[in-house]
Formats: C-alpha cells, structure tokens, sequence
C-alpha cells in the first residue's frame, strides 16, 4: 500500500488524459444537486448527527482508496496518490485543519480495511441500500456514470439487459458487481481484481463485453493502447459517488461532511471537478479539412457560374443571401455582448470569493466576537489601572520597589499604560480588517462616487497584509497623499489592486525580493496613476498580448484560474482607465494602473 500526507506535493495528471466528457452546464446542475442535497440532508438530519462533536485536531485520519480508478484515484507515475477524490480530500481536509494520510491498494483490501479499523474512511464508495447496512454515507459528491465496452467487431447492445446470458467482464466488489448480482447476472460474470485487468481480458478476446466505469474506461482504452475497444452504450448506470466510514462513526463523517459543504460554497470544489472531470475543448478545424470542403463547394459553384446565363441575377441573389447572414451575425455577436455583460457582476463575485476563500463565510463573524469583549473590557483595566496607580505609586514611595507580575514596579508603571494602548490599537485594527474583508466580498451594485486612490490602496493593502509579509522581506508603498479625486466604485477598485499585489507577490522567487507599489498624479495627461513593481520572475515577452485574456494563466500547474487580470480589465475599462505591462523573463515586472480625473465641472 502507498501512503502520502496531505501536506505533500499533488502530482498532475497524465497529460494524455487532459480530454474530458461532461457538459460545463451539467457540471453547474450536478453542484447546484450538491449543495441541494447537503442543506437538505443538514435539514433532516439524514446522514449528520443530531449534536455537535469534538474532534482532536491532531490525530491523523487514514484514508483509504483504490490504487487502479484513474481519473478519480489512482498511484501516478512517481507512486504517488493522485485524481479527483485526492484533490477534494486534501482540499477539505485544509480548510477543516484535519491531517490526512492516504492510504492505497486493491479494491477489495481496502474495503477490507475500512472493516477491520485499519483504514479510518473511503473517499469513493458508490451508494447503495446493501452497503448501507455496514457503513454510514456522506451527501455524493459527483456522479459515475458506467458504460458497456465491447470490441470493434462485437455485436453492439443498447443497455444490462442485452447482456443477459453472455459472458461480462466486471470489476469484483464494485457496484456494477453488486448491481449486475441483483439483477441475475451473477453465474455469467467474470470477475476481474481492477478495471485494467477487464479492459485487457476484454481487448484479448476472452470475453465479449466489460462493464466499468465510464472515465476509468475511456482512460483505461488510451493509456493501454486498446485500439479494439470502444464503448457501445454510455450511461447505462448512474451511481451516487460519496464518502463512506463505518456505520456509527458519524463524528468523523461530520466533519468531511462540513468540509465538503464548505469547498463547495467556496468554489473549490468546481475548481476540483473541472480540472480531473471537465468538458472537452470544441475539435479545431484544420487547414488542410477547410481547403478540402472549400473546395468541395466551390468547384461545384463555379461550373454552375460558368454555364449559366443568369450571371447578374444568381450575383445579385448570392450578396443578398451574404447581407442577411451578415445581419444574423452582427444580431447574434449583440446578443453575446449582452449575455456577456449580464453575468459580469457574477464572474467578478466569484473571483472576489476565490480570493478571499473561507475568511469572510466562516470566520469574520467569530473574529468579531472576541474582539469586541476585548474592546469593551481594555477600556475598564485601563481605568481600573488609572484609578489604582495612586495607590500603587504611594506604596512605592513609602515602602520602596516590589514586584508587580513577575516584574518590578518602578518599570511595570510605564509599561502597563503602554501594554494597555498597543492592545486597544490591535484590537481596532483587527476590526478595520475584518471590516475592510467584509466590504470587499460584499457584492456591490456598480454605483460609482468620487473617490481618493490613495485611501483606497491603503485599504487593499490591509487585506493582503499577511500575504505581503509572508512573501518578500522588502515591500514599499510611497503614495503620493494629495491626489485628486477619481469617480469610480472604490470596491472594485480594491480587488483591482488586491489581484496586482498578489500576482507581484506570487512572482517572487524569494524572500530576498522586493515589491514596490506607488501612486502619482500626471497633471498634464490629467490622471492618477498606481504604479506596482515587483523583483520577480518575469513574463515572456510571447506571453504579454494575451495577459488579460480571459482563462489565459502561466501559473496553471499552481491553480491560477487566469480570471483575475481578465475581471480586473474589465474593471478598469468600465472606469475609462487603462492597465498597461511592461515585463522581461527574470528581470520582474511593472504595472501601471492609470484613471481619468473628473473635470471640475463634472464634480460639480
């Protein structure tokens, strides 16, 4: 068996299984049925426990999984666990501070280890009544669907049923195992240890169809060169996909519950399924298949042109029959724009949230909850320490010297009043910081005032505090002070520059570089400028034309999701301004954020 922390490196995914099956708008339905399921279920208390539980953050959960299921779990090249049920165990296992160790192997051990203790839960176990009566389920958190392969010179089926009384290839103590029992298929299955071993009986003519899973199949079919093998009917099941722990160890069962509900609501989840679940790119047209059909039309077309008589009218007919397509295009170009611009709002919220993760959702609220005992309480000791300092000084003059904490009273007397201020600042900067994120992820309606830039830089800065200090030892901020005002909407102007210094922090290769950020006022242009320079790694000049293009990324292997730019352009130019690049592999990279200055008259 492999064993792997949560804490290690996430190997990627064979680059020849980056094709995928499932419609975007599918994938938006099956996580709307998600988080469907999880309030419901919440709601019931169908599969959550009734009470709250106490988990020991320190113990470390073993978590059992199929070594051969790619994509959803499987040992990589490196002999490392990888797929989509890794990705999402290790994501809810960060945001619920749990330590996880994975642990690996056949199907059929593994099961066996969930039973015996050895393995604490399985991050893939299909749902059914039967299994049901020896483990506890959490809500599904995809869909497998399974499909029928056969040879290419096999007689196709439509559906199970079909397949009655002929030798199948299936996965032992899989659900298809257990679904195809059921059914009266057991005396003419062929039971195979992993989905691989049925894939290669299936392509060596040793049985004539193999039901698997769907993905594991089609992966199954590429990585093993079985050219012979094609699926004949897909979808012929559809099983819930969940977690799974032995029946009646529903603390732990809560908290991957609470995790998964939280990843979800986070977007993370989505992130997940589309990186090792998502759709396929639309198939290019080639060169060479644009000449072929070219010219299947038009050589057509030009004997028709050479023997007609009726040029002129077949002429006139064929621009008309152009004009009205022209039309249609330009009213179908229209509609995009406007479909475009209705769910801008939406994709800026989203990135918001991606930023921000679960800070604002699950924290600010108990933040503010202490912090604001210790804003009432500071002001008391403060008094208390003002009414008993007579006191104290008096014992001190008539007496001499004594201790007070450890500590003597003669230092103790200007360190308290001290300790008592530093202490009321921090907390107030606590609450100016969960009061900056607060606003920041709320979503705004656009509305646009007259703003300071400088004011506004000060607030996106607070929010990446901690991101700053643990990047570079040398950040500067030099703002100029007096600028004059812009109109704009000063939320989206912080995430604009929230993304800037992000992506100049993400850049850095050390500690030992450093990030400037700055703001001027260019009287004579009539802009302000916002100015952010790091010592970075630098973009390749190839790459710069395409930076703000919308899903455009060059750190991808590292999550970038390449919206962050793509929005905050957007931004900018709703506000009539401009963000331009300058930047050269290995020698950083400076951005200039520049926005127009009302004139007086406007203010006015």
């Amino acid at each position: 068996m492999v064993h792997d922390a949560c804490t290690g490196t996430r190997k990627s995914f064979d680059k020849k299984f980056r094709t995928r099956i499932f419609h975007p708008v599918a994938g938006l339905i099956f996580l709307t049925f998600l988080l469907f399921t999880h309030a419901a279920l919440a709601a019931s208390g169908g599969l959550l426990p009734d009470q709250p539980v106490h988990f020991d953050p320190a113990s470390t959960i073993v978590v059992g999984g199929d070594r051969a299921y790619p994509p959803y779990e499987f040992i990589d090249k490196d002999g490392n666990p990888a797929g989509y049920n890794v990705d999402l165990t290790r994501a809810i296992a960060e945001v619920m501070g749990m330590k996880v160790e994975f642990r690996f192997g056949n199907w059929s051990e593994v099961r066996a280890g969930l039973q015996d203790g050895h393995i604490d839960i399985l991050q893939g176990l299909s749902y059914s009544a039967q299994r049901l009566q020896s483990v506890d389920f959490s809500p599904p958190h995809t869909i497998v669907h399974h499909a029928i392969f056969a040879r290419r010179d096999t007689k196709p089926v439509r559906g199970l049923e079909e397949l009655r009384g002929k030798k199948v290839l299936v996965f032992q103590d899989g659900i298809m195992h257990e679904r195809l029992k059921q059914l009266g298929f057991a005396k003419d299955l062929v039971l195979t240890p992993t989905p691989a071993e049925a894939m290669r009986l299936l392509a060596s003519g040793q049985c004539d169809y193999a039901v698997v899973a769907q993905l594991p199949g089609m992966y199954l079919i590429r990585e093993l060169h079985l050219t012979n093998v094609v699926p004949v009917a897909k979808a012929v099941v559809s099983e819930q996909y969940c977690y799974a722990v032995n029946r009646g160890n529903r603390e732990l069962l809560t908290r991957f519950n609470e995790g998964l509900a939280i990843v979800i609501k986070t977007g993370q989840y989505a992130e997940i399924y589309n990186r090792w679940l998502g759709v396929n790119d639309p198939p290019r047209v080639t060169r060479e298949l644009a000449i072929r059909y070219g010219a299947m039309i038009l050589v057509p077309l030009l004997v028709i042109l050479a023997v007609t008589a009726l040029w002129s009218k077949t002429l006139h007919k064929r621009v008309a029959e152009r004009t009205t397509a022209l039309a249609q295009e330009v009213a179908e170009r229209n509609k995009a724009l406007e479909e475009l611009k209705r769910h801008q709002d939406k994709l800026i919220q989203a990135d918001k949230m991606a930023s921000l993760g679960t800070l604002v959702s699950g924290v600010a609220h108990e933040i503010n909850n202490p912090n604001g005992l210790l804003l009432l309480d500071i002001p008391v000791l403060k008094r208390v320490h003002d009414d008993a300092g007579e006191i104290l000084e008096t014992h001190f003059q008539e007496h001499g010297d004594f201790m007070l904490g450890g500590v003597p009273y003669s230092e103790m007397r200007e360190e308290i009043p001290r300790i008592l201020d530093e202490m009321q600042d921090g907390a107030q900067r606590i609450k100016r910081i969960v009061n900056d994120l607060k606003d920041f992820a709320r979503k705004d309606m656009g509305q646009k005032t007259l703003i300071d830039l400088d004011a506004v830089v000060r607030t996106a800065l607070r929010l990446v505090d901690p991101t700053i200090r643990s990047s570079t030892n040398h950040f500067q901020a030099a703002l100029h002070g007096s600028l004059p005002n812009v109109r704009g909407n000063a939320q989206r102007l912080e995430q604009v520059i929230v993304n800037l210094v992000l992506n100049a922090c993400q850049a850095l290769p050390d500690r030992e570089c450093g990030v400037f950020i700055g703001t001027s006022y260019q009287q004579d242009e009539g802009v302000v400028r916002l100015q952010v320079t790091d010592q970075g790694v630098g973009v390749a000049e190839e790459h710069l034309p395409y930076l703000m293009d919308p899903f455009f990324t060059t750190k991808r292997d590292s999550g970038g999701t390449g919206l962050g730019l793509s929005v905050s352009a957007g931004i900018v130019e709703e506000h009539g301004g401009a963000l331009q690049f300058s930047s050269a592999a290995g020698s950083g990279t400076t951005v200039i954020l520049s926005l127009p200055v009302p004139h007086r008259s406007k203010e006015a």
